[in-house]
């Protein structure tokens, strides 16, 4: 069988959907080597910074593996401006997506708001509100993600700091991004220290 008979999903048959399984479980496999590429591509994004899209993210997971972060926030920052490319307005909930089938919730949401708690630094420039993060300011993970931002995102556009490259990084992505996804043991981890 080289392609399913049915052109309505509704029509599929048993065997249709057992070799489109077999066919998914391996793209599926195949995801980190799609994830490095992405993050290759980042080396020619956003122009006008000191260091590449690529150069940041980099930089974003040495900061963070240096100041002893688990390989889940290591990894998460690694991949948390992917979204840039596709959807700039909202990077950061583009970058949770990728993320929240492998790491716990607290590292997704992390992800997720940075785009938001990141406004504090320059927001007010273009006319808009930058304290829009004081709305989760009771929320439990409201210091992990000021966290990220001060020490891993906003501080990571230094060509002078010393900074992994992604062969570094690799397989600490190729085990996160093997692990069963959404596996209630991983999601429900409780927050690291």
């Amino acid at each position: 069988m080289q392609t399913v008979d049915f052109v309505q999903m509704k029509d599929g048959t048993a065997q249709d959907y057992q070799f489109l399984h077999v066919l998914e479980n391996d793209y599926i496999r195949a995801l980190p080597e799609r994830l490095l590429l992405a993050l290759e591509r980042l080396g020619d994004s956003i122009q006008g910074y000191k260091v590449s899209r690529l150069h940041h993210s980099l930089q974003s997971a040495s900061l963070a593996e240096a100041d002893g972060a688990d390989i889940e926030t290591i990894v998460a920052t690694l991949v948390h401006d992917l979204g840039d490319e596709l959807a700039p307005d909202n990077h950061s909930q583009l970058a949770a997506a990728i993320v929240r089938p492998y790491v716990r919730a607290e590292v997704t949401w992390i992800i997720e708001m940075h785009g938001l708690f990141q406004m504090k630094y320059y927001a007010h420039f273009y006319g808009r509100d930058p304290h829009g993060h004081l709305a989760y300011k009771d929320h439990p993970w409201y210091a992990s993600c000021w966290r990220f931002c001060e020490r891993y995102d906003q501080a990571a556009f230094d060509p002078a700091t010393p900074t992994q490259p992604l062969s570094h990084f690799e397989p600490m992505l190729r085990e996160v991004f093997s692990r069963k996804p959404f596996d209630p043991a991983i999601l429900k981890q409780p927050a690291k220290a």
